[in-house]
């Protein structure tokens, strides 16, 4: 890893958002939550998946917070966190509907088998919009990030950093997020997309997003493989990332490493030469959009649908340079900056929308 250049690739981010707040039948337009709280029934709830993923606690939680009482003071807002449990997180969206929300914004554990949770929410008239997973079920709206890109910009630094190696006969190790998570199922696609035919995938497992999981899966694939014959590891995301550097470390490996998310752990071993790529998603846009879109849904809504998507096929080399700079972005991820960017990649959202922002694969 130490000859392995040093760099951030600026690629194209998207914010996709499917809004239909009064667009799912006659569905919780004039039903009244059961003891309804906050200030005339202004109350909002945000559910996230876990606290294992660094950005759900450090980012997406208060960026969500702040834009609602930004855009409704008077607003009250109820969070908790599932830690990584679906059942748990279905009790808590029962609590949301006890406590009387009108809109839930939902990052599902299990997307499929919240279903039954977002039903009663929406019989109880509250709109649910579907928060960085789509979760199943008559939700109201969906904000999320083109993920097969996230995974094509995950796979393609792989690629970038195996160099010669790359070959169709080069063993690589993929190990994928958790299945409940459909945002897995599109980062394995794109990573697929870019990696099938280049490399032979020789070990290809689910972490549960968990580093110690993945550290598991990798141990066992170079009891499998043999650690000579394993040339990279495809890691969807940095927690995971981090449990695989230290399985590799204990077995004398130096290969590259990708990653997703940014993580301030990541930043640290990208520098240390221990991972050799990672993808920035700005949180900013996405949670304002999710806040912005609340806001409606407390208004009643309109009856329309919205999807935003950049161009594809945009994406930029920065120097050497570029990781020191990532490193002072990293402090202000909060407020959505970015080092890199630049003004031809962005469009500007109409209608009060934030202007997506661009992933950025650091390696």
């Amino acid at each position: 890893m130490t000859a392995m250049r040093r760099r951030v690739i600026v690629g194209t981010a998207v914010v996709t958002m499917a809004v239909a707040l009064a667009a799912c039948g006659k569905a919780g337009d004039d039903k009244k939550s059961d003891g309804a709280s906050g200030s005339g029934g202004k109350a909002i709830g945000i559910l996230l998946p876990d606290t294992v993923t660094a950005r759900y606690e450090r980012f997406d939680k208060p960026l969500m917070e702040a834009r609602i009482k930004e855009l409704c003071p008077d607003c009250t807002v109820t969070y908790n966190n599932a830690a990584g449990d679906a059942s748990k997180q279905a009790q808590q969206v029962n609590s949301m509907v006890t406590k009387g929300v009108k809109v839930l914004i939902l990052d599902a554990q299990d997307s499929v088998g919240i279903r039954s949770s977002v039903q009663a929410a929406v019989d109880k008239g509250i709109k649910v919009v579907a928060y960085d997973r789509l979760a199943q079920g008559p939700v109201s709206a969906y904000v999320s990030y083109d993920n097969e890109k996230v995974g094509e910009l995950q796979g393609q630094a792989l690629l970038d950093a195996l160099g010669a190696r790359a070959t169709p006969r080069s063993e690589v190790v993929m190990i994928n997020g958790d299945d409940a998570d459909p945002n897995a199922a599109q980062f394995k696609a794109g990573a697929h997309k870019v990696l099938d035919g280049k490399v032979d995938i020789a070990y290809e497992q689910s972490g549960l997003w968990k580093d110690t999981v993945a550290n598991q899966k990798v141990t066992a694939a170079i009891t499998r493989l043999g650690a000579k014959n394993i040339v990279g590891v495809y890691s969807a995301n940095d927690t995971m990332a981090g449990g695989i550097a230290t399985a590799l470390k204990g077995n004398g490996m130096h290969v590259p490493l990708t990653g997703q998310d940014a993580d301030l752990a990541a930043i640290q071993r990208i520098l240390a030469g221990t991972q050799s790529a990672t993808v920035y998603k700005a949180y900013k846009p996405e949670a304002d959009a999710a806040a912005e879109i609340a806001g409606q849904g407390l208004q009643g809504g309109r009856r329309h649908h919205r999807h935003q998507r950049l161009r594809p096929d945009r994406a930029r080399q920065a120097a050497d340079r570029g990781l020191g700079d990532h490193r002072e972005h990293q402090g202000h991820r909060a407020q959505g900056r970015h080092v890199h960017h630049r003004p031809d990649l962005q469009r500007r959202v109409r209608r009060g929308v934030p202007a997506a922002r661009h992933p950025v694969a650091a390696r």
